[in-house]
């Protein structure tokens, strides 16, 4: 390979990566920009906050039960045509959210955001294994989560932005106009799926293939793993309106201060696993990932044992459990893809359904039960990463396949 060969190979892998990387933004975009809203909107339809908290839970229960049927999509048809007409969906969703008229309307475009933003994200995570060596896809992984990072920041602080200045319907027109540059993105991207490696999507090829990760030795810890640490993560994010407004009594413009530890943490756990990429095994990266969550929970809990820990005493230790989460992913995912190399859509599909069913089951009733006490919240946070430790301490035991 030539030198200008090289040279446009690496520029490939680099637009494909920011490409990657833009999709996956989509749900943290979706989740994050109207929480600053939630006042206003609860106000305007006259509905409580445990209602409006489920268009959070709907958004995401549709997004985890779609990837199941994306993954086969993208095995058998590719990955440009699934980013292509679910982008051209989740634009004209998110337009139909802006213009809601009653609680209902704004709950089913919910849905079908969630049915669609989930079709990009399966994509993505497949187009960069497709595009990559298992060791190259880690460090591109960890870019992806790197840049990827900023999203949950922005999100809140721009929602907060549009919300104070042009009310919450302009917070759904900057998400439709997100989702329309997506797909015009689309248009460009190069396919990573050769037509040799697509599959079948008959009901019983697909239903088969879900059999045989379900049964694999390997896979369903890895994702189970993914999803609780997930999980104690998202609870902070779910419950941020709970944390900033009631525990805290802070405003809408204050969102910064529970967000932006996040955004530190995901940015220099990614950037620390991309350089390590190439020297240490994923079994070695996600181990102290591991490590770092399960400090972080402890620390968490001393502090919030205080009666007024104040935010300082809330983000010191979420920094460190994010920064391990966000150094541990890249490896977890790919490990997990490469469970079942000739269906990575499949597995991306898996992967998704269950970490966002996670984030259902806080959004839905994690949150609301543990809304009482900041410590709950952590206790909370400290049951998940407890459980994702154990899981992938009995798959170290046991080897894998």
């Amino acid at each position: 390979m030539t030198g200008l060969e090289v040279g446009l190979s690496r520029s490939r892998s680099r637009n494909l990566t920011i490409f990657a990387t833009l999709l996956s933004m989509i749900a943290p975009f979706s989740i994050n920009t109207y929480l600053p809203s939630f006042p206003d909107i609860e106000a305007e339809f006259g509905i409580s906050r445990a209602i409006l908290t489920q268009s959070l839970a709907v958004y995401l229960l549709a997004f985890a039960i779609s990837t199941l049927v994306w993954g086969p999509v993208a095995d058998r048809f590719g990955r440009r045509l699934v980013i292509l007409s679910s982008m051209a969906v989740y634009t004209v969703a998110s337009i139909g959210c802006a213009l809601a008229d009653s609680a209902d309307m704004l709950l089913f475009l919910r849905v079908v955001q969630g049915l669609t933003a989930s079709g990009g994200v399966v994509a993505a995570r497949a187009m960069i294994r497709d595009a990559n060596s298992a060791e190259d896809a880690r460090r591109a992984m960890s870019q992806v989560v790197l840049y990827f990072a900023l999203a949950p920041a922005i999100a809140p602080l721009l929602g907060g932005w549009l919300h104070d200045q042009f009310g919450w319907r302009s917070v759904f027109w900057f998400l439709s106009g997100f989702g329309a540059v997506l797909g015009v993105m689309g248009l460009v991207v190069s396919e990573t799926l050769g037509r040799t490696h697509r599959r079948s999507i008959h009901p019983s090829a697909v239903i088969r293939t879900y059999m045989d990760s379900l049964l694999h030795k390997s896979f369903p810890a890895l994702i189970f793993s993914w999803a609780l640490a997930f999980a104690g993560l998202f609870l902070f994010i779910a419950g941020a309106p709970t944390i900033i407004y009631d525990f805290l009594h802070l405003g809408s413009k204050d969102f910064a201060w529970l967000f932006l530890p996040i955004v530190i943490g995901t940015m220099l756990g990614g950037a620390i696993s991309s350089r390590l990429a190439h020297r240490w095994p994923a079994h070695k990266t996600i181990s102290v990932g591991m490590g770092s969550m399960m400090l972080a929970a402890v620390i968490n809990i001393a502090v919030a044992s205080f009666n007024d820990p104040g935010i300082i005493g809330i983000i010191t230790p979420l920094l460190l459990y994010v920064t391990g989460f966000a150094f541990m992913i890249p490896a977890l995912t790919i490990l997990a893809l490469d469970c079942l190399p000739n269906h990575r859509g499949t597995a991306a599909s898996m992967q998704g359904f269950v970490q966002v069913m996670a984030g259902a089951g806080v959004a839905s009733f994690v949150v609301p039960l543990l809304s009482a006490r900041l410590l709950d919240f952590v206790l909370g946070q400290a049951v998940f990463i407890l459980l994702a430790v154990a899981l992938w301490y009995r798959l170290n035991k046991s080897g894998f396949n």
